[in-house]
């Protein structure tokens, strides 16, 4: 089965993610091996297109929250600690 958005096809999870942001996904993650000079041209035309985009990071915790709720729900499963007690910083030693 062939997955589209638009007129683009997605072929791997990283398509999806480029296609949805609508940059590369390297812009804001880097590549291995990148100069000094690559790095701050790479910051400078990422911080362009928060400027002309600043709804882009909630968009972005968005896509981010829905992947996780659908591939890894248990990561929202929080249970709240008993009142009172603090959780040992040590394993093994009563707080």
């Amino acid at each position: 089965m062939r997955s589209y958005i638009g007129r683009h096809q997605a072929v791997t999870d990283t398509d999806f993610v480029e296609l949805a942001l609508g940059t590369p996904v390297e812009l804001w993650l880097g590549v291995e091996g990148e100069t000094e000079e690559e790095r701050a041209a790479r910051l400078a035309a990422a911080a362009d297109i928060l400027a002309d985009d600043p709804t882009l990071p909630d968009r972005v915790s968005q896509i981010a929250a829905e992947a996780i709720e659908a591939y890894a729900p248990e990561l929202f499963n929080i249970v709240p600690l008993p009142k009172g007690r603090r959780p040992s910083r040590r394993p093994g030693v009563a707080a």
